[in-house]
């Protein structure tokens, strides 16, 4: 058995997804409209917990594309979808703190946090620090 890890191998059962298999996953609004897919994770160099799921949105060929920290703790698993659903739909989204891939690589930066985690604060979600 010679297979790769990024190759679909669904188990149900099984709590542990590798991160490979996460990024290009599609994002849902719990209308069911898909509204972007997970482009990358945030996670913490220390306790290694995944605080973000930087959500790619919008644009065309990667011309205008935003991307969005999404805290994890926001994201449930839908399996009959094979996606994540977010409680936000598309004009929340669209107010969300937006950042360039440049602006990405410098995460974790206070102003950052503050922001992200005040947007999604009345959304139920707690800061991680």
């Amino acid at each position: 058995m010679n297979q790769s890890l990024t190759e679909p191998v669904l188990h149900k059962e099984h709590p542990l997804i590798l991160s490979s298999r996460v990024v290009k996953t599609p994002v849902f609004n719990r209308a069911g409209e898909r509204i972007g897919h997970v482009d990358d994770l945030s996670i913490g160099k220390v306790d290694g917990k995944v605080i973000y799921a930087i959500m790619s949105f919008g644009g065309f060929l990667g011309i205008g594309e935003k991307f969005h920290p999404l805290p994890w703790s926001l994201l449930d698993y839908d399996i009959e979808r094979g996606g994540f659903i977010v409680p936000l739909d598309r004009p929340a989204l669209e107010n969300a703190p937006q950042y360039t891939l440049d602006e990405l690589r410098a995460l974790g930066g206070a102003d950052y946090r503050e922001a992200v985690f005040g947007y999604y604060g009345p959304f139920g979600v707690a800061p991680y620090w």
